[in-house]
C-alpha cells in the first residue's frame, strides 16, 4: 500500500519533478506534488510524496529526514489526513 509523506522545508526552487527525481533515490515514486502559492505561483517551501512499498516509505524517511539540501534541513515523516475546516 503507498504511504504519502510530507516533506518540509524544501528549497524554494524545487518544483514537482525535482522533487519526484530526489526521492526515486530511495525507490519508486507514484506521485510528487510541491505546494505552491495560488497568488504567485512561488513553492511555499513544502511538498508531499507518495512511494509505492512500505519498505520504499521508510528507506525515504530514514534517507532524507534531516539531509541538508541546497542549504535547508529537509523534514519528511508520514503525512497526517488534513484536519476538517470548522
Amino acid at each position: 500500500m503507498a504511504t504519502n509523506l510530507f516533506v518540509g522545508n524544501l528549497p524554494y526552487s524545487y518544483d514537482s519533478a525535482k522533487l519526484e527525481e530526489v526521492f526515486a533515490q530511495a525507490g519508486a515514486v507514484t506521485s510528487a506534488k510541491v505546494i505552491s502559492d495560488k497568488y504567485s505561483g512561488r513553492s511555499r517551501g513544502f511538498g508531499f510524496v507518495e512511494m509505492a512499498t512500505e519498505e520504499d516509505t521508510k528507506k525515504a524517511i530514514e534517507m532524507f529526514n534531516g539531509k541538508d539540501i541546497d542549504g535547508r534541513a529537509l523534514v519528511v515523516n508520514e503525512a497526517r489526513p488534513p484536519k476538517p475546516r470548522v
